[in-house]
């Protein structure tokens, strides 16, 4: 019983180690609510940060599933061919303006896409995975196929949802600095 917990812990710890991360998308979640003085908006900018990170685990886990081979340097050209195209749309003009303005919606899920399979955040999930896809061994059941899609999905959805509730709670958090700061910096300049 131990040992089968072990996968789903490292699948979660890993998660709310990249939840820490700033690339993760915390800081960006922060900064919308910081701009809007809503830290609701804070925990809504996550909803896409997570969606690209699902994307590019997602895209590991399958490939493990698959038992395909992945040349991890193959998929970081890739990655950065991606933002080089959103770099060269962005100083075109054609998407991104030069205003003061907060990314889309799916400008924050292409950016976690980018940054998750650029540093490899599914590649790191492959040690866990395996034992807990394929683990048919004489202790257990064989596990078909549709188990082992089924089990890639909800290791992926264990992940994601650590990695969104630590990011969550460092951008709410960081809203939270800022208020007090401010505040304390208002009184501060109101006393002569």
């Amino acid at each position: 019983m131990a040992d089968s917990l072990w996968p789903w812990l490292a699948i979660a710890g890993v998660g709310a180690l990249h939840g820490l991360n700033p690339t993760s998308g915390w800081i960006f979640a922060a900064a919308w609510g910081v701009k809007s003085g809503d830290r609701r908006q804070a925990l809504r900018a996550l909803l896409p940060l997570a969606a690209g990170h699902v994307a590019s685990v997602g895209l590991v886990a399958v490939t493990v599933l698959l038992g395909l081979a992945m040349d991890r340097r193959l998929v970081q050209v890739l990655a950065g061919c991606l933002l080089v195209v959103a770099v060269v749309l962005c100083l075109t003009g054609r998407h991104c303006g030069w205003r003061p303005a907060p990314a889309s919606h799916f400008g924050l899920a292409l950016w976690s896409f980018m940054m998750s399979t650029a540093h490899g955040a599914g590649l790191m999930l492959v040690p866990a995975l395996v034992p807990l896809c394929f683990s048919g061994t004489a202790a257990g059941p064989a596990i078909t196929a549709s188990d082992s899609l089924a089990l890639a999905v909800a290791a992926v959805g264990v992940h994601t949802a650590a990695m969104v509730l630590v990011a969550g709670l460092i951008a709410v958090g960081a809203c939270r600095g800022f208020d007090v700061a401010s505040g304390l910096l208002g009184s501060h300049r109101a006393k002569p």
